[in-house]
């Protein structure tokens, strides 16, 4: 048994690894592409719809062998696997987030925005100390449901070679020819899943205080 608990362990650290570094590039991104989707440029706002309506409109396994295979055939090079895997995922994930993070602003009265005015706030200062803890309340059920999607989209890192935890288990199950390192894997993700889930539940009790969204 130890001699495949290290192997998927080691495989579940690259998908924690996929997972964090995902969120780390994604959410930011994310908040700047939502943001130029309101520019006042036009252009700028085409290629915005044109990136996020690629991103939903194609499936992420399809992007992820894109974005590895891409780079060879166009340049004569090529991403590490893992990074290509990585960047891939924060692509995909900036859009969604993106979307979610315009809901979020549009539930804002627009009245808060002309008090703050009213009160000699600059734009930069109403978004980041009024507007934006509210967002942030507002959208967590839709993030939950993202992130929880990214833990488990992680196993699509397969795809190009990447092991990660559910390589690990489909190359352990092929050579045991048993189906148990494919339910352990299952439950390794459900672990990570219940404590993801958990700190969503702690940030909405965090959050409480500005009442019902």
């Amino acid at each position: 048994m130890s001699s495949l608990l290290i192997p998927m362990l080691e495989g579940t650290l690259v998908s924690i690894k996929i997972f964090l570094f995902t969120l780390l590039f994604s959410l930011p991104l994310g908040l700047l592409v939502e943001r130029g989707k309101r520019s006042k440029i036009w252009i700028v706002r085409k290629l915005i719809n044109l990136y996020i309506m690629i991103m939903r409109g194609t499936p992420l396994i399809l992007q992820l062998i894109f974005v590895y295979f891409a780079p060879y055939y166009i340049l004569g090079t090529s991403f590490n696997r893992l990074n290509a895997v990585i960047f891939a995922y924060v692509i995909n994930y900036a859009a969604y987030f993106a979307e979610i993070y315009r809901g979020g602003i549009q539930a804002i009265p627009k009245g808060q925005y002309e008090a703050s005015k009213v009160l000699g706030l600059t734009k930069a200062h109403t978004f980041t100390h009024i507007i934006f803890p509210q967002v942030v309340k507002e959208i967590l059920p839709a993030m939950g449901n993202e992130v929880i999607t990214l833990v488990k989209d992680t196993a699509l890192a397969q795809t190009i070679g990447v092991a990660e935890l559910f390589r690990v288990a489909q190359t352990a199950s092929a050579r045991q020819f048993a189906t148990t390192p494919l339910f352990i894997a299952g439950v390794f993700y459900f672990v990570m899943n219940a404590g993801v889930s958990k700190l969503f539940d702690i940030a909405e009790m965090k959050l409480n205080y500005y009442g019902k969204a």
